[in-house]
């Protein structure tokens, strides 16, 4: 009902689920900070200059907006939007947390598989003032890994 995706639209993060790579958004397995059977949590492919290693949040299972993602999803989901928030506080030390999901033309929503940016906020970080640029395959791995850490159990 409150769909836009073409009918030929390849999603590109359904793709990434798979484990594939490809040329219509540059994520790399290397960028996931932490999977389970529902859910992929990985660093976006773009930052901000002050506020580096953001994460997004997808379900595996294709669904394109908050319209359609089930209840009992979305539950997880946030479940996990807070673990990668107390993860970013431990390992980016950063002083807070934004958290931002995009719904359709209108909401400024691109890419057309749900997903919710976590992003880690510093004291007078000019977030709001700054565009994001790319953010390199070997620096995004770094990140991933620094998050990795703190979701493995001893």
């Amino acid at each position: 009902m409150y769909n836009h995706a073409p009918s030929e639209y390849i999603c590109p993060y359904c793709l990434f689920v798979q484990g594939k790579e490809n040329d219509q958004i540059p994520l790399k397995q290397t960028d996931i900070v932490f999977q389970t059977t529902d859910l992929t949590a990985f660093i976006a492919t773009r930052k901000w200059p002050n506020n580096q290693g953001h994460v997004l949040i997808i379900p595996n299972t294709h669904f394109e907006n908050i319209f359609d993602l089930p209840l009992t999803l979305s539950q997880q989901l946030h479940s996990l939007t807070r673990d990668i928030a107390l993860a970013m506080k431990a390992e980016y030390q950063c002083d807070g947390i934004t958290i931002r999901q995009h719904n359709e033309p209108a909401g400024d929503q691109h890419i057309w598989h749900y997903h919710l940016h976590v992003i880690p906020r510093y004291h007078n970080d000019d977030f709001h003032n700054t565009q994001r640029g790319p953010f390199e395959v070997q620096d995004r791995a770094r990140y991933a890994q620094r998050l990795k850490n703190w979701f493995i159990v001893p």
